[in-house]
């Protein structure tokens, strides 16, 4: 009869811990599934929008390409077409796209596709600061 006195009494004191375990296993999973990764896209986000300098070609969060013209704190001035300026928040600038002098110093011809066609367009077109829109044809 005591031991099962004692048997009561300790499975009751650590009861407690058992039944709590799952929530505490469900936290941590969360914390390292959900809310770290978060964390490190927000702090890249940071990085970005604070590197992004004058002459940079970025696109924003809602798809728009330009280059940047100017910067004024929290503000950046885009240039998305010949004269046509608008401003932006600089926390919405999504990626900065890779320019020719950026790359390394690969010629043109090393990314021509097999027939020997450049896969991103003209070569007319890719100049640095040929920032015109497509036309209609």
């Amino acid at each position: 009869m005591f031991l099962t006195l004692l048997a009561q009494d300790s499975s009751s004191s650590g009861g407690g811990l058992v039944a709590f375990l799952p929530f505490i296993l469900i936290a941590v999973v969360m914390y390292f599934l959900l809310i770290r990764p978060q964390r490190r896209r927000m702090q890249q986000q940071r990085e970005l929008a604070n590197a992004v300098e004058e002459g940079d070609e970025v696109m924003t969060t809602s798809g728009i390409y330009g280059f940047v013209t100017a910067t004024e704190g929290d503000v950046i001035w885009l240039e998305i077409a010949e004269g046509v300026d608008i401003r932006v928040a600089r926390q919405a600038v999504s990626r900065r796209l890779p320019t020719s002098e950026g790359d390394g110093g690969a010629d043109d011809s090393a990314s021509a596709g097999a027939d020997g066609v450049n896969p991103a367009g003209p070569a007319d077109q890719q100049a640095k600061g040929e920032r015109d829109a497509p036309t209609a044809d």
